[in-house]
């Protein structure tokens, strides 16, 4: 088998989803500034194999969704800090 590697009867993921999951995964809570890009380009371009199938196609497309919601907890952030408090900012009347 040209290209793929094989443990035991099992193939081993391709490295770029795992690590698009990871960043996706950890961008949430920790330098989504970071995290959130890095996990977009690299479910893309596992996206972008053709070796890529079945479970491994969804994992990696999982992967690109965490790094979007990374940025869009970024831009919530962003914003919040932007008017002057934190998201649980409570303006006394």
């Amino acid at each position: 088998m040209k290209g793929a590697a094989v443990v035991g009867s099992r193939r081993r993921p391709d490295d770029r989803i795992v690590a698009s999951l990871a960043f996706g995964a950890a961008g949430l809570f920790f330098f989504n500034v970071v995290f959130g890009p890095l996990a977009v380009v690299l479910g893309l371009w596992a996206l972008r194999r053709p070796a890529v199938t079945g479970r491994g196609r969804f994992f990696a497309g999982l992967g690109v969704v965490l790094g979007l919601a990374d940025l869009v907890v970024l831009a919530v952030l962003v914003v919040a800090s932007a008017r002057g408090g934190g998201l649980l900012h409570v303006r006394a009347a």
